[in-house]
């Protein structure tokens, strides 16, 4: 027979999550949220040492959390927020530097753009630009680093521009290029209104996806003046790199379970104490593995006489009442007296002649037949003596046997099943007052019982039965 002995740690994991739309090198803006991946293994060993096979299975749970979340840089072209200095912020108070003539005007000459200062472009030229843009006469070009940030796991780049173009055959464009590491992450242009379209004042805004490394931003404004008149004018140019961050953290968890299966196993005494411990222990595994061993603390009644006595009370109820046996001994007693009385009878002799002169004859004595009937009252009187000599077990002795015996024997020496026996024994020898705090023990005389006889009741009682049934039985013959 194979006995088995199984500790097991059973886990119940859950995950709760909402999935991040943000895949590896993804390109853009991720979507942001909680995503919870779960990777589980399995090993299973076996160990034979003879006397017992332990069966031990590893399971290791890796679970991988990634939380994806957007940070905005604020405005990269705002000098308060330290990526450049004053002269080259968007507020185009100050000249960039770049390709082809410009002018930076003020008041009503920046049109709607406002009596502040703004940028205006004068070249009419048609060249290529720096970052290769077509139709070029002038530009206002500035790099920004923005390497602090530490992007690495891309993002998007917006920007937006005020413009006042009075002469419909200008042209202006926004030019952005984003680079990580010496490589081109991405680039961009966007053509805010060609030669021939009226515009007027407007405000641009666009955007640029990217992805992976992002460490620094080139801007680049250009267009033409074709009449030569009044140039395209900008002013209010801002620029925000908004870029995903990605933390990700791994978590292993590994759960043993052993499996003891015992071989040939004919002692139960291991079997024995692990119901035990199992029995009387409260037992919990914490989140390490480790194995916490509490005991039950079991509630110990509160045993007084009182209740003793009405346990056994409530007892007696239950036990039936003892049938009555009748014994038929009249019939038997009769029997062996007249056996007896045979043994002892005397056959009587004829009378001898004698020469002697005749005597009156005297009466015979009549039978005692009296006699008879009081030696069967006797038999029955010492039957019925002898059938009352034996030991009867009263009710209150079974009662008392039954509480004893439905005492548990693994708490039997505890002090409630100790004090509830003695209290049993108390009953059983009317001795309540034993443990009474005021009885108090008297000093006795122990020559004074020394010299005391006692005189065998029962044997004078024999002597005397044996004498005056003698002499009965002599008597009966006459």
């Amino acid at each position: 027979m194979l006995y088995y002995l199984k500790l097991c740690l059973l886990l119940l994991l859950v995950s709760l999550s909402s999935k991040a739309d943000c895949l590896p090198d993804a390109e853009g803006l991720c979507t942001p949220g909680v995503t919870i991946d779960e990777q589980v293994t399995v090993e299973k060993t076996e160990e034979d040492k003879g006397t017992e096979i332990i069966f031990t299975t590893t399971t290791t749970k890796t679970t991988t959390t990634t939380t994806v979340t957007n940070e905005d840089s604020g405005d990269i072209l705002d000098g308060d927020n330290d990526y450049i200095a004053t002269s080259k912020e968007g507020d185009m108070d100050s000249d960039w530097g770049g390709e082809g003539p410009a002018s930076m005007p003020s008041g009503t000459s920046c049109g709607q753009l406002g009596t502040d200062r703004c940028a205006e472009i004068t070249g009419s030229g048609n060249n290529k630009s720096r970052m290769s843009v077509d139709g070029m006469g002038t530009t206002f070009y500035q790099e920004v680093d923005i390497s602090n940030l530490n992007i690495d796991n891309g993002g998007e780049v917006t920007y937006s521009i005020k413009v006042d173009k009075q002469d419909a055959q200008d042209r202006i464009y926004m030019h952005v290029t984003g680079t990580g590491g010496g490589t081109t992450v991405f680039s961009g242009t966007d053509i805010l209104s060609e030669s021939g379209i009226s515009t007027g004042y407007q405000l641009y805004d666009g955007s640029f996806d990217f992805s992976g490394v992002l460490s620094k931003v080139t801007i680049e404004i250009g267009g033409r003046d074709i009449n030569l008149a009044v140039g395209p004018m900008f002013d209010d140019v801002s620029v925000n790199v908004f870029y995903n961050v990605i933390s990700t953290i791994i978590e292993q968890q590994i759960t043993t379970v052993e499996e003891i299966v015992y071989l040939n196993l004919t002692d139960s005494t291991q079997i024995d104490l692990i119901e035990e411990i199992i029995e009387y222990n409260d037992i919990k595994i914490d989140d390490a593995g480790e194995i916490e061993f509490t005991p039950i603390e079991t509630v110990q009644e509160e045993v007084t006489y009182e209740s003793v006595e009405i346990e056994i009370a409530e007892l007696k109820l239950d036990i039936p009442e003892p049938e009555v046996e009748v014994v038929q001994v009249e019939t038997e007693v009769e029997a062996e007296i007249q056996m007896e009385m045979e043994e002892v009878e005397v056959v009587e002799l004829e009378p001898e002649e004698t020469t002697e002169e005749p005597q009156e004859e005297s009466p015979e004595p009549e039978p005692k037949q009296p006699q008879k009937l009081e030696k069967e009252e006797d038999s029955k009187e010492m039957v019925e003596e002898e059938k009352s000599s034996e030991p009867k077990v009263s009710e209150k002795e079974k009662a008392a046997t039954k509480i004893v015996k439905k005492i548990d024997d693994k708490a039997r020496y505890d002090d409630a099943a100790q004090t509830k026996t003695l209290i049993v024994m108390q009953i059983l020898g009317n001795t309540k007052t034993f443990f009474d705090a005021q009885s108090t023990i008297i000093d006795t005389d122990v020559n004074e019982y020394l010299n005391k006889t006692i005189e065998d009741q029962y044997g004078m009682l024999f002597d005397l039965a044996q004498e005056v049934t003698m002499e009965d039985m002599i008597n009966a013959q006459y």
